[in-house]
């Protein structure tokens, strides 16, 4: 199977830097548990069924990480820990109280969520809607997509990203190396800047 950030029209399936920085403000404005399970797709990577199964022990306070079990395996078991910040899980505990729920062994195992993929899509469309997000990306993937290009950009090795997004294959987890970025971009203005002054005329 070969894997693009592009569509068929040839539009890309994720957000830019902006329109993810505009979500997260959405989703932040929301609050409740809507906007928090926003974030933890716009923040951590995961699959909306990966956000969908976590429960209040796999919300790591001490290690300031959640453990995502990774559902695209044959196997079940398979964890890997995002780090996230101290704001993220305070913001989670103030939207679903899981701290309390922790020392109950029942409700420590019950889903923070307890929602189907498609409800789970409805509120990300929402919050895409509410932060101008266009049409054709208002989907969990894009946010997944653009947790991965902005870790390429910021320098994180493909290795660490593939462990964070729960990739099999290093190749898949490189896709996120394509788009342009800063650095390209930069480089590109050299090309054209010679002629920039001329589409002022």
């Amino acid at each position: 199977m070969s894997w693009t950030l592009y569509d068929k029209e040839g539009r890309r399936k994720y957000l830019t830097p902006t329109e993810r920085a505009a979500f997260i403000r959405a989703a932040l404005k929301l609050g409740g548990k809507d906007g928090a399970f926003c974030a933890v797709l716009a923040l951590c990577g995961p699959r909306i069924s990966e956000a969908l199964a976590l429960t209040p022990q796999r919300l790591d306070d001490n290690n300031l990480a959640i453990n995502f079990e990774t559902l695209k395996r044959r196997e079940r078991g398979v964890f890997r820990a995002v780090p996230v910040p101290r704001e993220l899980l305070d913001l989670l505990n103030t939207a679903l109280g899981y701290r309390s729920a922790l020392s109950d062994s029942q409700r420590s195992r019950v889903r923070l969520w307890p929602w189907c993929r498609t409800t789970g899509w409805k509120r990300v469309r929402y919050v895409m809607k509410l932060a101008d997000i266009p049409s054709f990306l208002r989907k969990p993937k894009a946010l997944r997509h653009a947790f991965g290009i902005h870790a390429t950009e910021e320098r994180i090795t493909l290795g660490l990203i593939k462990k964070w997004l729960g990739h099999a294959k290093l190749e898949t987890t490189a896709i996120y190396a394509t788009p342009i970025g800063k650095q390209e971009r930069a480089l590109a203005k050299l090309t054209w800047r010679s002629v920039q002054k001329d589409f002022a005329c």
